[in-house]
């Protein structure tokens, strides 16, 4: 048993001197022994060992990839701070989309939040270098296959675009157009005549005193439609204005422009009618004109003859 001890000893110191003229960290345990009730031991050695398949289950490698690449490779401090920026507008305007999911106001609240991702993007992606002649582009938008800067911003892109936010706003992105302002104004009032009506549970009244508000809105919208200054946030309002005035209120009122469709439409379902009219009617009129023949006249003469002669 001593002698079993022994070797185990033997073969963990040489083990230990082999480890020493390694590469790579590990760390290895050695187990005690004793050798005639004498305990030897040795402290646990981080040093370097190929990695082997050979080693036991016994030791413990611990392997990491090297924590930097060359300095030509990795990102500048400027298009580090570039991005960081980017990180932190991009959440901002997620956000705020998010908050104003329903009902929709995303145009009216968030067109700051998105001016400032366009403008850090825009920065990010310009040929345009910035401090050191350093340039952001390749670095950040082209030096992957995925390029996830390019298709975070897309995303987003492509919502903004959906929801036509440039038509309610100015130019620059900075406030909302005139006319969306008129129209959320008129809006306003609408709304405001509905609650005050609502309250007092009165839906015909509220039908007649609220008519004139809605048609105003009603054709202002079609206006609007019209020029092309529509965006997700006054559609919203519009049909949920509808959807109030029509189910909730069963108010309705004729529209203008289908009196002369219904005018045309009566026209042509009774011309058939005053076409077989008109048909039967002429046809009564050539059958009580009377057609007599010459040769009932020339008949007549000669009876009239024969009577004087005789």
């Amino acid at each position: 048993m001593a002698f079993t001890n022994i070797f185990a000893y033997v073969i963990t110191l040489m083990l230990y001197e082999w480890l020493q003229a390694s590469s790579v960290d590990v760390s290895v345990t050695i187990p005690e022994s004793r050798v005639d009730g004498v305990s030897m031991t040795t402290s646990s050695v981080n040093r370097g060992v190929p990695v082997s398949p050979s080693l036991g289950p016994s030791s413990y490698l611990s392997l990491s990839l090297m924590s930097a690449f060359p300095d030509d490779l990795e990102i500048s401090d400027y298009c580090q701070e570039e991005l960081h920026i980017f990180a932190q507008r991009y959440v901002s305007y997620v956000n705020c989309l998010v908050s104003f999911v329903r009902p929709v106001k995303v145009c009216q609240n968030c067109h700051i939040q998105f001016r400032n991702l366009e403008e850090i993007y825009a920065n990010i992606s310009s040929d345009q270098v910035g401090p050191a002649n350093v340039s952001c582009r390749d670095t950040l938008l082209r030096s992957d296959r995925l390029m996830l800067v390019f298709v975070l911003f897309d995303n987003l892109l492509e919502i903004w675009k959906t929801s036509a936010c440039d038509r309610c706003l100015t130019k620059e992105l900075s406030s909302l157009s005139n006319d969306t302002l008129y129209y959320m104004a008129t809006l306003n009032q609408s709304l405001s005549c509905f609650e005050k009506h609502q309250q007092q549970g009165n839906h015909s009244e509220l039908c007649k005193e609220c008519k004139t508000t809605y048609r105003s809105l009603n054709e202002l919208y079609s206006r609007m439609e019209k020029n092309k200054t529509l965006c997700i946030d006054i559609e919203d309002s519009m049909n949920m204005t509808r959807r109030l005035w029509s189910k909730n209120f069963n108010c309705s009122f004729p529209r203008e422009e289908t009196v002369p469709v219904i005018a045309v439409s009566s026209f042509m379902l009774f011309l058939p009618i005053i076409f077989y009219l008109s048909s039967f009617l002429h046809s009564e009129q050539k059958k009580r004109k009377l057609i007599h023949p010459k040769r009932a006249k020339s008949s007549g003469g000669l009876t009239n003859v024969q009577d004087k002669y005789s």
